[in-house]
């Protein structure tokens, strides 16, 4: 999430009642997860195994639980709860404020574009020209959608992260993180029925131009689809993956976090990704392998019966 104008390390201190060490006359400019991080970006940290991922990241200013060494020009903003203080600074710049209408007055919608009844568009939301929104989809605050988009009945587009900060020194081992990113879908893009995109936690959800969706495809927080994607129904992407252009996942494939499929990759049906894949190359099977090596892989497979029973013959024979 970015801040609608840099804000002073400061200032920011004082908000969450942080002792600064290092840089403290620099401004920050957002928010971010450490998957996404960019210069000028705040990200927190509350587990030692991060600390030097996230000091050593593109951020300039780290949240962390104590004091430690820090690269010249950043600052570390050290209070006794981090993900407590990422919470705070997301409520001051992304608070909820309850929807009044089925579309928001601060919605801003495109020349041509028509929204069916039923639909929900919520608070700062932009719709392209020539869309079609068909009923009982829901867009949730924020959201951007390019032109000529079509969403089919039922869709919900900017849906909370499925992300947790875990401890299980306390009784909720699953605390929420607040999720403050966007979703964003770029001209072209066609999404199917039941589908549910989520917002990224502090960055962007990406459909890339020109991508098409079939029915209940799952997309997780902060995955970026290329251009002139194919996904068939019921696939699922996990958080912060990324999709390069033209890749074709077929129905009911599964592709794991934080990893990245090459451009104009196939994935066969009911395949499992569990590793990024190169691309130019069609895959197949769990965990997901070159189709045709995979395909030579199961026939060897179903020949052990018979391998065996030869072998069983052979040792008769001594």
């Amino acid at each position: 999430m970015k801040f609608p104008t840099p804000v002073s390390i400061e200032w920011i201190a004082t908000l969450i009642n942080a002792k600064i060490e290092g840089n403290t006359t620099g401004f920050a400019t957002g928010i971010n997860e450490i998957h996404k991080v960019e210069e000028g970006d705040l990200v927190f940290v509350d587990h030692p195994k991060y600390y030097k991922k996230c000091i050593d990241s593109a951020a300039s200013f780290i949240i962390i639980d104590q004091s430690t060494e820090c690269p010249a020009g950043k600052a570390l903003l050290i209070v006794e709860q981090p993900f407590e203080a990422y919470l705070k600074i997301v409520a001051q710049f992304r608070p909820f404020h309850a929807a009044t209408s089925m579309i928001d007055p601060t919605a801003s919608i495109g020349k041509g574009s028509y929204i069916a009844p039923n639909a929900f568009v919520g608070q700062h939301v932009s719709i392209g020209k020539n869309c079609t929104i068909h009923p009982n989809v829901s867009i949730m605050d924020h959201c951007m959608i390019g032109d000529n988009v079509i969403i089919q009945a039922g869709s919900t587009i900017g849906s909370d992260a499925f992300y947790y900060n875990t401890k299980k020194n306390r009784d909720v081992w699953y605390k929420k993180m607040s999720s403050c990113g966007r979703v964003v879908l770029e001209d072209f893009v066609e999404i199917g029925a039941g589908c549910t995109i989520d917002r990224g936690v502090t960055h962007d959800t990406i459909i890339g131009e020109g991508t098409k969706m079939d029915n209940m495809v799952h997309v997780g927080h902060d995955v970026v689809v290329g251009k002139n994607c194919l996904f068939a129904a019921q696939v699922g992407i996990a958080g912060a993956t990324t999709i390069e252009d033209g890749v074709i996942l077929w129905g009911q494939v599964g592709v794991n976090k934080t990893i990245n499929i090459g451009k104009n990759a196939v994935v066969m049906g009911q395949s499992g990704v569990a590793n990024s894949l190169e691309g130019g190359k069609t895959y197949f099977g769990y965990t997901a392998e070159e189709a045709i090596s995979k395909r030579r892989e199961m026939i060897w497979i179903r020949r052990i019966p018979e391998i065996w029973n030869m072998i069983k013959q052979l040792q008769e024979k001594k």
